[in-house]
């Protein structure tokens, strides 16, 4: 059995995005693994062409008869997968040769960790940014009720923890089913991000959280709606360490008074700096 199954669903892929994105795992320096890829029926038949260039046995390469869809997909993968460890991986972004080896080497020495994520470049258009994510599981579990911050398609899963809690992506929250399978898992095992960045996603026109933003969005909010009522005590805390903002401005748009609340303090500032003698009080919940 591979150490590691790599799951990478692929649809009408540009030649250059795909060939990028199989040479990156192809190059790793951990080689104990499995490269499952499954087209979605893609209408595009150079994709087939593309992928099958490739001579590598680590590579199985499998076609939908028919579009499902991506969260049937992920799941069809998913049960595909021999490997222990379970390294999601996009069609159109790239893997650094040592993401798999660092990312297998934690999981190894943290068994009660189920997912772990890294930092990442973004490349858009012409720009490349340095993406920082929560390292810790606490930092990640709390910034989790607010938004996604653990990279999806460069993060590695322990296969057992979605097999022993039943979970697997949910096709109700696409596009958004990677954010709705972390939000499932808070309460279900730790995560971690690696300080390093071994990974590069590629932000564009074409990808899903352009393509699909309203979709996407729709899809964010009830996501939130369910993991905050899965996990109350740390909404709970999540919501009291909160800092609302109200800004109260003169004539011509600038801000005078600045009124900063978080939990039960509250502090003001002139101009949004000069702190207002005595004004820190307590409110009254």
């Amino acid at each position: 059995m591979p150490k590691i199954s790599v799951l990478m669903p692929v649809y009408n892929t540009c030649e250059s995005y795909l060939r990028e994105a199989i040479e990156s795992i192809l190059a790793q320096s951990f080689t104990d693994y499995e490269f499952l890829i499954l087209d979605d029926a893609s209408p595009d038949k150079n994709v087939e062409k593309i992928i099958k260039s490739y001579k590598d046995k680590r590579i199985s390469y499998h076609r939908n008869p028919e579009n499902m869809g991506i969260s049937a997909s992920r799941n069809k993968l998913l049960g595909m997968a021999k490997g222990e460890y379970l390294a999601i991986f996009d069609h159109d972004d790239i893997s650094f040769p040592e993401r798999l080896q660092k990312q297998a080497e934690y999981l190894d020495k943290h068994p009660d960790t189920g997912v772990v994520g890294n930092w990442h470049l973004t490349l858009e258009k012409k720009k490349t940014k340095i993406k920082k994510l929560p390292v810790t599981d606490s930092e990640i579990r709390r910034e989790l009720l607010l938004n996604c911050c653990m990279p999806h398609s460069s993060s590695m899963l322990r296969k057992s923890v979605l097999v022993d809690n039943g979970i697997h992506y949910e096709d109700e929250y696409t596009p958004a089913e990677d954010y709705a399978l972390w939000c499932r898992l808070i309460s279900k095992t730790k995560f971690a991000n690696i300080p390093e960045i071994l990974f590069s996603y590629r932000n564009y026109g074409g990808n899903t959280s352009n393509s699909q933003k309203s979709k996407m969005q729709d899809a964010d909010i009830r996501i939130k709606e369910f993991a905050r009522k899965e996990n109350p005590e740390l909404w709970a805390a999540v919501k009291a360490s909160l800092t609302k903002i109200k800004k109260i401005s003169l004539f011509g748009g600038i801000p005078f008074l600045t009124i900063k609340e978080k939990a039960n303090e509250t502090k003001w500032l002139l101009f949004g700096f000069i702190p207002v003698a005595n004004a820190k009080t307590k409110i009254k919940r």
